[in-house]
């Protein structure tokens, strides 16, 4: 392995671990990014490039989950970018109209990027694990509500 392989490992690795906060952030409700920035201090120096606006994204959806794409239809989403003192820029985007988590997002989005705080991706990958579960029983509630459908031939004597 020469060493553009290794940067390259890395730079996939790095982006995967951004995919997977950014995924738990976008999930988050801003009163659990609140509670976060306070336990860190607050929100850190930062200048707003782009004020958290709302508009809409078209969501495409398949077939069966595997067919054919096809408009499913529009979903308000909130997008904010921010630049920390450092010159680190976060993003955000979040489904609904929800500026103050977008902000959020993107602040911590940018402290995730610029330091090593193990104690900060400690608490994001707690708030993970807790959607996680949250989901998990989610889907346990609804599918003890399945209801398996079949039908009965009668036959004629």
């Amino acid at each position: 392995m020469d060493v553009s392989d290794k940067t390259e490992a890395a730079d996939h690795s790095r982006q995967s671990e951004r995919k997977s906060w950014m995924a738990v952030l976008a999930r988050s409700r801003h009163d659990e990014l609140d509670e976060i920035v306070a336990r860190f201090g607050g929100l850190p120096a930062h200048d707003v490039l782009k004020p958290a606006e709302t508009g809409t994204v078209m969501v495409e959806a398949r077939a069966g989950g595997t067919g054919r794409r096809f408009n499913l239809g529009e979903a308000t989403m909130t997008r904010c970018v921010v630049r920390l003192t450092d010159g680190t820029l976060g993003f955000a985007y979040a489904l609904g109209t929800d500026r103050r988590k977008a902000l959020l997002s993107a602040v911590i989005d940018g402290l995730l990027q610029s330091t090593d705080s193990p104690k900060l991706r400690e608490a994001i990958v707690a708030l993970g694990r807790r959607q996680a579960e949250a989901r998990q029983l989610a889907l346990r509630k609804a599918a003890a509500t399945k209801v398996d459908f079949f039908t009965l031939v009668r036959g004629h004597d």
